[in-house]
């Protein structure tokens, strides 16, 4: 109860707050291209239930059809302002809009495209039974994918291998120990990350 009142209370607060935020990357990314501001990929949320994420699109119009859903900083996908967007972790600032709504929360295991959740183990398939967050242990360990595949030249297999493992092994810990301390501290670390770059 206190994780969800915690999520509507600063979901609306943030939203306000960041409003002139939102407002100029929005009228940024309309400026560079005239596509669409946000990106509206479905993902798995809590029970298997599929939802619509809100971001800030950083990619060409239709990114989806000319490659896969792993990113790397160097794909040619990228638009010049979602390149840096991207950098600062600004294109999850919409995501506020799916915690207020109920499909996200603060922190959880970050929500999965379709593909990569039908993998799940049966043990895995525990990560579902909590609301996908912005951010988690995951988040924390890995908080620059795309740098990571940067120079794979196949980055949806680099991401299976070397990413995906140790990203499942952390949200299966957050989930067996999650606690309202624990998320707080997960958030505090979080915006240091944020603030160092």
């Amino acid at each position: 109860m206190a994780k969800c009142l915690f999520d509507i209370i600063f979901s609306v607060i943030g939203l306000i707050l960041i409003s002139p935020i939102l407002l100029v990357i929005s009228i940024l990314i309309k400026v560079e291209d005239k596509g669409p501001v946000f990106y509206r990929g479905i993902r798995v949320g809590r029970f298997g239930k599929l939802f619509k994420i809100y971001k800030f699109r950083t990619m060409v119009v239709d990114a989806e059809k000319l490659g896969g859903s792993s990113t790397s900083d160097e794909d040619t996908r990228i638009t010049m302002i979602g390149s840096y967007i991207r950098k600062y972790k600004l294109d999850e600032l919409p995501q506020l809009i799916n915690v207020l709504k109920g499909e996200m929360s603060f922190v959880g295991p970050r929500p999965e495209v379709k593909m990569y959740v039908d993998m799940f183990t049966e043990e895995e398939k525990i990560i579902l039974s909590v609301c996908p967050g912005i951010t988690d242990w995951a988040s924390l360990w890995n908080s620059d994918e795309g740098s990571i595949l940067a120079g794979s030249s196949d980055p949806e297999k680099t991401y299976l291998e070397e990413i995906r493992p140790e990203k499942i092994r952390l949200q299966l810990k957050y989930v067996r120990e999650r606690s309202f301390l624990i998320d707080l501290n997960i958030i505090l670390q979080t915006m240091k990350i944020v603030i160092s770059r």
